[in-house]
């Protein structure tokens, strides 16, 4: 597996990471969706089988409000690992937007060490977030205060299906 988010050197079209030998085992992890005014937020439960949504954080451009509500949550719930979806296009490539997740994933990655911050695909999560929403019930409007956590919970319970399916043989490469 890639080290870790806050160890790797910049890149301009970054990878994401999948579980390996350096996975930090049994533990809550945290993943996040990270938007340009809002952060979606999801945890596991400590056995990694099953992510819920938990908040959407405000983005704070000026300030480090997110960055600190952030770090208080992998504080409270002992998390192990975050993992923060990589926005890619088709075509494997990335824009804007992924540089902004991996700016926030290393500056956040810097804050929770040695609590390892890994990328994850994030194609689709977006999409299938809302068309579960949709499914539920839940109208368009209403869906705004809850598609990030939505997301976050989509990139989460995928790193936790990869976790399972790579189980103790180590990297899926």
């Amino acid at each position: 597996m890639d080290e870790p988010l806050a160890e790797n050197p910049a890149s301009e079209t970054p990878t994401p990471d999948r579980p390996g030998p350096d996975d930090p085992g049994r533990g809550r992890r945290l993943g996040v969706d990270v938007g340009t005014v809002r952060i979606g937020i999801a945890s596991s439960d400590p056995d990694g089988i099953l992510a819920t949504p938990v908040q959407t954080v405000a983005r704070d451009a000026k300030g480090d409000s997110d960055f600190r509500r952030i770090v208080e949550m992998v504080e409270e719930m002992s998390v192990v690992e975050v993992v923060v979806g990589l926005p890619r296009n088709l075509r494997e490539g990335t824009g804007s937007s992924a540089r902004d997740a991996v700016g926030f994933a290393r500056a956040l990655g810097a804050r929770i060490a040695p609590v390892p911050v890994r990328l994850v695909d994030e194609r689709f999560t977006t999409t299938t977030a809302q068309r579960s929403l949709r499914e539920a019930g839940v109208r368009s409007r209403q869906q705004r205060g809850i598609i990030d956590q939505a997301a976050a919970v989509a990139i989460l319970q995928d790193w936790l299906e990869q976790r399972r399916r790579c189980g103790s043989e180590g990297d899926t490469r």
